[in-house]
């Protein structure tokens, strides 16, 4: 008897956002090469459009839905429009984030509550939603990208690291309400990944090497990286994950 090839997604619908690059992007092809219909999202549209593009050059089935996850009605407007055109998200990685680097005794209250707004309240909004549906339906993956800065303390990123602390939690609590409906809950914690966003480090000598010496892995980690860990608890075979946040850092936060 033929055995069905693991980690499979076909006939699944998967919402990226963030996914126009780097982490976001990485996962999105992942996730469509595993066979997902997948939503690719960012802010521009012709951004958007030129990533369905190429991921359709390659035979993946992507589909454009530029919106601002910041923007709570957009967002739930867009959650909407890709059931009635597509189908319910069966899986969501909530990647999109921002940031806002300054030190905790000049760090403006208003920074503050836009990282929070955008990190915490609006990912928390997005995925609420999907899970409505995917609970009626009685599967669902929601992944949410969280971070080693809520692992181990790191200074200048007070309001980053307060919200992804809070994801971590919520991945917990969710996972107590949601899990018996069928949907598991997890998030991601990258450590440092060699993307456009961290470019001023891995071009920094100094920085460089420090981070090299200091992971047991001795290199940057690579969006790929991350991506065969949203493949694998999107996958039907990770049912039995939930609640759980998976560190792929290399080791950076496992030794001393």
């Amino acid at each position: 008897m033929a055995r069905t090839p693991l980690f499979r997604l076909d006939g699944r619908t998967a919402l990226v956002t963030g996914s126009t690059r780097g982490i976001g992007l990485a996962a999105a092809q992942a996730l469509g090469e595993q066979g997902a219909t997948v939503v690719i999202n960012g802010r521009q549209a012709a951004q958007v459009e030129q990533v369905v593009q190429e991921g359709r050059a390659l035979g993946l089935d992507f589909r454009a839905m530029p919106f601002d996850v910041g923007d709570l009605a957009a967002s739930e407007q867009a959650v909407d429009r890709i059931a009635r055109e597509i189908g319910p998200v069966d899986i969501l990685f909530a990647n999109a984030g921002i940031q806002h680097r300054e030190a905790l005794l000049d760090f403006p209250q208003a920074e503050f509550e836009r990282v929070i707004a955008f990190n915490l309240t609006a990912q928390w909004a997005i995925a609420r939603q999907v899970a409505r549906t995917m609970a009626e339906r009685g599967w669902g993956r929601i992944l949410f990208t969280g971070s080693i800065t809520a692992v181990l303390g790191r200074e200048r990123v007070t309001a980053y690291t307060a919200a992804k602390g809070a994801l971590h939690a919520l991945v917990r609590q969710w996972s107590s309400e949601l899990t018996p409906q069928g949907v598991t809950i997890n998030a991601i914690a990258p450590g440092y990944i060699q993307t456009e966003l961290t470019q001023a480090l891995w071009q920094d000598p100094q920085f460089d090497g420090w981070l090299r010496q200091r992971t047991p892995a001795g290199r940057w980690g690579q969006p790929q990286d991350l991506a065969a860990a949203v493949a694998f608890l999107a996958s039907p075979e990770a049912a039995f994950i939930t609640g759980q946040l998976l560190v792929v850092d290399g080791g950076l936060t496992a030794t001393m």
